[in-house]
């Protein structure tokens, strides 16, 4: 007898008489009437043969059986994918933001030299050789003043256009159209850059230490990147204090012509704690009421949507693509697709860990050292080594979430960092299927 899917995703669109239903381990998604939808939650099937098809009516132990074959189709092609390495010269920074998180680690303060520039390219060599992979250049704030600073990234820049590497670059941009010059000498991938709104929010969150605005600096190297070639990648780090700006912003990236510029792209990053408390942590979102805020923005100021397409789970994928992205069981990259390096010769499972005390997972200078169990616990966190995904409906499209979210709030790796899948799409497929329309 066949039942409903253990992996279906019913619900109802926002500010729509109408219903969805996800299914992201057969891959199908439909817009029910609510007609259709009553026969989904009253389980009455008047199209037995349909729903069998697509695979939101099945036979439990064939379901089984294909959860085990795209786990391994999956595993298969995490195994060939691209990995990033993040490489940290130094922890120290020019800027006094608002909400850094690094702010409280207690660093060694010996400096970057090339022989740990040279150590650390023999191990990635070595241990990564079998795969693609690039570098990001990391902080702190990798791009500071002075000839010792630009030597080093240089060195770094050089090192990877020597052996193919290509080059991201994580800055604050206040330097970047300082370093064009230096970034030429490489592959350059990407430059993420950060603005947290126009002017005068933007300069009162992220001012220089001393005081001191930031903005017209970092625009100016932006402008410069993109003349020069580079892609960049704008940032804007979001909380309830700044979040009114986005489209003030959006509108000043417009009136600049970023947005019209194939090497132009966004992200909006959630202010969340990591590892320490915020100084307010009032003014931080939850994830879901991140999306509620930007939902009724993009109502307000649909120009939004120019400057930053927000995902909202699988929506934006599945209406670009036509098709779901493939089955998630893993959406925490450390130990697998990333790994993060810096000066002191440490090697940590990610950007969420780097440089915290107790989460290095070994070296590779002075000595090269590898703590197996710790890397093992990394390696093996995935929606089946999680006993709190095993009966989630919204597992494949979460996939477990950040494994060191997870760890810091209940004590274990693998443990859950729920995302809200179910209101994300629902808000998501009323934003770009223009509430059950078309």
């Amino acid at each position: 007898m066949k039942t409903f899917s253990k992996h279906n995703i019913f619900g109802k669109i926002r500010d729509s008489e109408n219903y969805f239903i996800i299914n992201p381990l057969s891959g199908n998604a439909d817009i029910l009437t609510p007609e259709k939808a009553r026969e989904i939650s009253e389980k009455t099937y008047a199209d037995v043969e349909e729903y069998s098809a697509k695979g939101y009516l099945v036979d439990e132990m064939e379901e089984e059986r294909l959860y085990r074959l795209k786990y391994l189709d999956f595993l298969d092609e995490r195994e060939s994918n691209e990995v990033q390495l993040f490489f940290v010269p130094w922890y120290s920074c020019n800027f006094s933001c608002s909400y850094c998180y690094q702010e409280g680690y207690a660093k060694d303060k010996s400096p970057l030299t090339e022989e740990v520039i040279n150590a650390f390219y023999a191990y990635i060599t070595r241990e990564f050789s079998d795969k693609r992979k690039y570098i990001t250049i990391f902080g702190g704030e990798p791009l500071l003043p002075g000839a010792g600073s630009r030597a080093s990234i240089e060195q770094i820049i050089t090192k990877a256009a020597e052996r193919g590497i290509p080059v991201a670059v994580v800055t604050n941009g206040y330097h970047l159209g300082d370093y064009l010059d230096v970034l030429a000498k490489g592959s350059i991938r990407e430059i993420q850059v950060t603005l947290d709104g126009v002017r005068g929010v933007h300069d009162g969150r992220r001012p220089l230490k001393g005081g001191g605005g930031t903005f017209d600096r970092i625009v100016a190297g932006i402008d410069g990147a993109l003349v020069r070639g580079f892609p960049v990648n704008l940032r804007m780090v979001i909380d309830r204090e700044n979040i009114d700006d986005l489209p003030a912003l959006a509108w000043f990236a417009m009136e600049k012509g970023w947005t019209k510029n194939p090497l132009f792209k966004t992200q909006l990053g959630r202010n969340y704690e990591l590892h320490r408390c915020q100084a307010d942590s009032a003014r931080l979102f939850e994830r879901a009421g991140l999306y509620e805020k930007l939902y009724e923005i993009i109502q307000r100021h649909p120009h939004v949507l120019e400057f930053h397409r927000p995902a909202y789970s699988v929506s934006r994928f599945l209406f670009d693509n036509g098709d779901l992205p493939v089955p998630l069981y893993d959406s925490c990259p450390g130990c697998k697709s990333e790994w993060a390096f810096d000066y002191a010769g440490k090697i940590y499972p990610c950007t969420a860990t780097v440089g915290k005390d107790g989460e290095e997972v070994g070296t590779f200078y002075p000595a090269e050292t590898r703590r197996e169990d710790a890397i093992e616990e990394w390696e093996s966190r995935d929606v089946t080594t999680i006993p709190e995904c095993a009966g989630c409906s919204l597992q494949l499209a979460c996939g477990g979430g950040c494994g060191s979210v997870a760890r810091n709030r209940t004590g274990k790796l693998h443990a859950p960092d729920c995302r809200p899948v179910l209101p994300l799409l629902e808000m998501g497929i009323s934003l770009y299927f223009d509430k059950g329309n078309e």
